[in-house]
């Protein structure tokens, strides 16, 4: 019989939404502006490549910041062990 895989901690979407929350407002913002400025006729041609950065940049910070919430949740879960009180095992270590 198999062993069950022990679950790694994970990350919260609602922790990642407030991360992101101001930053996605100002994307919609940086959307619309870039829309809005195109010229009629001519708004896929002048606001296309702008939008496709501005999302490209708003995907990597959101990535970035999902790796960084679930790395933060598995050294909260896993925490450093408590220095030992065996000073002879200290004095050992230092002896090498």
């Amino acid at each position: 019989m198999e062993k069950p895989v022990p679950s790694e901690p994970t990350l919260s979407a609602d922790a990642l939404l407030q991360l992101l929350r101001g930053r996605f407002e100002q994307l919609c913002q940086d959307v619309a502006q870039a829309v809005n400025q195109a010229p009629a006729g001519q708004v896929i041609n002048a606001s296309e490549e702008k939008v496709r950065d501005l999302l490209a940049d708003f995907r990597q910070a959101t990535y970035q910041a999902a790796i960084q919430l679930r790395t933060d949740a598995a050294q909260a879960a896993f925490p450093p062990s408590a220095p030992s009180t065996d000073r002879n095992a200290f004095a050992e270590q230092g002896a090498g």
